[in-house]
């Protein structure tokens, strides 16, 4: 079975070929450096760069996998959530490559797909599982008992934690995306330089809060004399990279132990931060604490194609279904 996997949810146009369900042959990501200079994702732009992107993309994912069009079995696309105009894209193009070759599509769900991108190198993972889905724009505790099954436990209630990593690190000069350029600044300050708070952190309280963290690194900022500033900048990044870090593994930790699961899995784009990682394995002893690569972490075609790969009983003929920039897990 080759299984063709498109993703266009946000800034990334990214198509993969999946041989059976772990034979990557191809994931090519062509990220978006158009938004750089906005500090963040404009949803116009990003829908004009992948139309431009998505034909040349696809040509060279099959060059790369040393296979024709012809060969493709089946074809995943991310159909929610995401921007708008950038699912339009995907999918408008994954129907319009299914009828020229006669194939069925598995719409995917955004966020399952992070999840499911662990079995592309961990083919068995135990489950019931915890999975912590946190990235540009998601911030997810999610109970998974069994593949296709999924409960939300815990969410964000405002900004997500990949979207505070991106605008401390614009208040701060660091450039876009955020959290690559603070963790790199992290490695040089002191963790405990500066006393950011730990929002929701009561006992019982599953769900998020990132806009006061936010919130308190830029009155630092702006009561900071500009030379400390400068001179501090590495311990702000230190300081504010490992409140986030503490909240998101000690919520992580008491879930999984109140659900009793032997598994759990970092999934989405913050998941390759190594200060996360690194607290998430100390933490959670006698818990197995499984992720991705980092290519598999940020949006791409492979676990797109691999959640449609196990969902390939759902495939319907084109036009047979809707993008949606917002939709529950399923």
């Amino acid at each position: 079975m080759l299984t063709l996997g498109i993703e266009t949810s946000c800034d990334d146009t990214s198509i993969a070929l999946l041989e059976g369900e772990s034979r990557l042959l191809a994931n090519v990501v062509s990220s978006q450096v158009v938004h750089a200079a906005y500090g963040g994702v404009v949803p116009e732009l990003a829908s004009r760069a992948h139309v431009s992107n998505v034909l040349p993309v696809l040509e060279r994912a099959l060059e790369e996998a040393g296979t024709a069009a012809g060969r493709i079995d089946l074809i995943g696309v991310t159909h929610a959530p995401g921007l708008a105009g950038a699912l339009l894209v995907g999918g408008a193009f994954a129907q319009g490559l299914a009828l020229a070759l006669d194939r069925r599509i598995v719409p995917v769900h955004h966020l399952e797909a992070h999840i499911v991108a662990i079995l592309l190198e961990h083919r068995e993972v135990r489950l019931p599982a915890i999975a912590l889905v946190v990235s540009g724009g998601h911030t997810l505790l999610v109970h998974v008992p069994a593949w296709r099954r999924y409960d939300v436990v815990g969410r964000t209630r405002d900004d997500a934690a990949g979207e505070a990593f991106d605008k401390v690190a614009k208040l701060l000069g660091l450039g876009f995306p955020g959290g690559p350029a603070i963790e790199r600044e992290a490695r040089a300050g002191d963790p405990r330089a500066i006393p950011f708070p730990r929002p929701m952190m009561g006992r019982d309280e599953r769900d998020f809060s990132f806009s006061g963290l936010k919130t308190a690194v830029l009155r630092w900022y702006e009561e900071a004399p500009a030379t400390t500033r400068s001179a501090r900048r590495a311990d702000v990044c230190a300081s504010f990279q490992a409140a986030v870090v503490e909240v998101l593994v000690e919520k992580t930790a008491r879930a999984a132990e109140e659900l009793g699961v032997p598994t759990a899995i970092l999934a989405g784009g913050v998941a390759s931060n190594g200060a996360l990682r690194e607290a998430m394995r100390a933490r959670l002893e006698g818990i197995e604490v499984v992720w991705p690569s980092p290519v598999l972490c940020t949006d791409n075609g492979a676990m797109i194609a691999r959640t449609a790969l196990l969902r390939a009983d759902e495939a319907v003929r084109p036009g047979a279904f809707d993008v949606h920039a917002s939709l529950p897990l399923p």
